[in-house]
């Protein structure tokens, strides 16, 4: 099939829900992918962080072949030994005490909604059941998540959406203090908000807000759809703000390109979801649990290492470009925003990345956002920081 002919078969029987760039990726090895016609395209995207070991990694295709020969799917009513594994090694390696899985990052967030809501119904009855989230943050495209979510930009459209969530203007203790009330429950954040424009937040406010909520019995409630499963150098990005949070979800890189995610609780809040009160028909699924339980083979303490000094790399090297466009770079581990000057016509610029065979993102305003595969060669990063170059200093 050629891509003319790929693009006329999605434009004649798919909803046009997405702004799709002109390539037709077919197949992948390592952290470059190919498009129809063979041309390699190194990859800073990663699937918008999905990717983590890249493609075609030996470990992952080796537990995605074995458990598709051997079961595809049981549901939850039977126990499995894909998930219970997958679990163990969740727990044990954050410093949660019990998982849930699911399908994608907002089901995911929903999760982390309703075990707020339902830890205090249990505890203080109806009438407490408001969650603060931040401005600029994003938490998902279900109606709830929508709403939980601090754009307006997202706030159109879909009413009624779902009530119970206050949005605290400024990252900082005054600025959540000020949506307080008697019927909060529950304070939800992205540690970096990823959409909003890769904005890490200050490692001593979320100190704060997470003796705040404890005093005040709040569900500190982590988002991690984006900066977990090593992203960030760590296998939780809160491992590296010194916090353990009430609950906190995964999802993106969990299973290196298969759809899982899933919520970790702390000891307080494992047996808040019982049974009846939460299911997902996927959940769980053996193969995508396979698939997981090599991707945290293979993020051990010398990876995570090596993920953090792959994102330094990245951050020194066009930090030292000076380019005229370029107003700063931030993030964390692999998780990189190349912040744009007001004015700069980002859409030509990623446009110009493209077609120097480079897979990018943006976000918020006027961030170009950079999530290549974990997995990433120094040699495919010049290779795409070279294109990189060329379009931010005008070459």
């Amino acid at each position: 099939m050629t891509f003319e002919e790929l693009k006329a078969l999605d434009h004649q029987y798919t909803m046009q829900t997405y702004g799709r760039f002109d390539v037709a990726l077919d197949h992948g090895e390592g952290s470059t992918l190919y498009d129809l016609e063979g041309q390699p395209y190194v990859d800073f995207a990663s699937g918008i962080g999905v990717a983590s070991l890249g493609y075609s990694h030996p470990a992952w295709v080796q537990a995605v072949e074995a458990q598709s020969k051997k079961l595809a799917h049981a549901s939850n009513l039977f126990y499995t030994e894909p998930y219970a594994k997958l679990a163990r090694q969740l727990c044990l390696r954050s410093g949660m005490s019990a998982a849930f899985f699911a399908n994608g990052g907002g089901e995911a967030n929903e999760g982390i909604i309703k075990l707020a809501r339902k830890y205090s119904f249990d505890k203080y009855g109806k009438g407490r059941a408001t969650i603060i989230t931040l401005h600029n943050s994003f938490h998902g495209r279900t109606i709830t998540t929508l709403q939980a979510t601090g754009q307006d930009v997202f706030h159109n459209y879909f009413f009624p959406f779902t009530e119970g969530f206050r949005y605290a203007e400024t990252p900082d203790m005054a600025g959540v203090q000020a949506q307080d009330g008697a019927d909060v429950c529950a304070v939800m954040i992205e540690l970096i908000q990823g959409e909003g424009g890769v904005l890490p937040l200050d490692k001593g406010f979320v100190q704060a807000l997470a003796d705040w909520c404890a005093s005040k019995d709040y569900l500190l409630l982590v988002d991690e759809v984006q900066t977990g499963i090593g992203r960030t150098g760590s296998l939780f990005c809160f491992q590296q703000y010194g916090i353990l949070p009430d609950a906190c979800t995964f999802a993106k890189g969990i299973a290196g390109g298969l759809p899982m995610a899933g919520v970790l609780a702390n000891e307080k809040c494992r047996n808040v979801l019982t049974p009846g009160t939460h299911a997902t028909t996927f959940g769980g699924n053996p193969v995508a649990a396979a698939a997981a339980l090599a991707v945290l083979d293979t993020l051990d303490d010398a990876m995570m290492a090596q993920i953090n000094e792959k994102g330094q790399y990245l951050m020194d090297t066009v930090r030292s470009w000076n380019a005229p466009c370029v107003e700063t770079v931030r993030g964390m581990g692999l998780m990189v925003g190349i912040v744009l000057k007001d004015g700069v016509d980002r859409s030509a610029l990623v446009s110009a990345v493209y077609d120097r065979h480079v897979l990018v993102l943006t976000a918020g305003p006027k961030t170009i956002r950079l999530l290549p595969p974990l997995v990433i060669t120094k040699e495919e990063m010049d290779t795409g920081l070279a294109a990189l170059h060329a379009v931010l200093c005008g070459e």
